[in-house]
């Protein structure tokens, strides 16, 4: 009854276009379930969650959260997390790969491989388990967020450096080579 519903609904909401609702309903209890535990330790445990977190934390974690979300969906070297999947598509960025979702018949697979592969999509669920950290293991997250800050810190700097020699050496653009000076006696 509830699968002939969403069968109908999803042939309402997309007819041309194969989207998984099913399977986004399943990642959003996943991700309900995730905050629900959580609040659950939090209250078992007797953490009190801050009235309003600090405004190092929230730069610390929106850093660590980027960071770590590009490392999770977008890493040459975590595609084999990826791979069940999704299927290489071409390379990305630096160190990056792009993707695309390996089976778009079966609902929960295709809304998988689009989380495991978006960044942005990954980046909420990250958020959320760095927050939920600061309330239940701060010293920890606070560790494991500085160090992923450092690395995010250190690709912005990588990158630049890249693109500064880049237009130091002319662009990359072929040049004729440098005569050497004469030398005056």
């Amino acid at each position: 009854m509830i699968r002939d519903r969403l069968a109908r609904l999803r042939r309402a909401y997309a007819p041309h276009e194969h989207r998984p609702l099913d399977g986004y309903l399943v990642a959003m209890g996943g991700f309900g379930a995730l905050a629900t535990a959580l609040t659950a330790a939090a209250k078992v445990t007797g953490k009190p969650v801050p009235e309003r977190p600090a405004v190092t934390d929230v730069v610390l974690v929106s850093l660590a959260t980027h960071k770590l979300s590009r490392l999770i969906s977008k890493d040459a070297v975590t595609s084999p997390l990826r791979a069940p999947f999704t299927r290489y598509s071409e390379p990305g960025g630096a160190a990056e790969v792009n993707e695309e979702v390996r089976d778009t018949t079966h609902s929960l697979k295709h809304s998988v491989g689009e989380l495991v592969s978006c960044p942005f999509c990954l980046a909420v669920w990250v958020a959320t388990a760095f927050t939920g950290g600061l309330v239940l293991a701060p010293r920890f997250t606070r560790y494991a967020a500085t160090a992923l800050t450092a690395v995010a810190a250190s690709d912005f700097l990588q990158l630049a450096y890249s693109m500064a020699k880049e237009a130091a050496e002319g662009g990359g653009e072929e040049q004729e080579p440098r005569k050497p000076r004469a030398v005056a006696a």
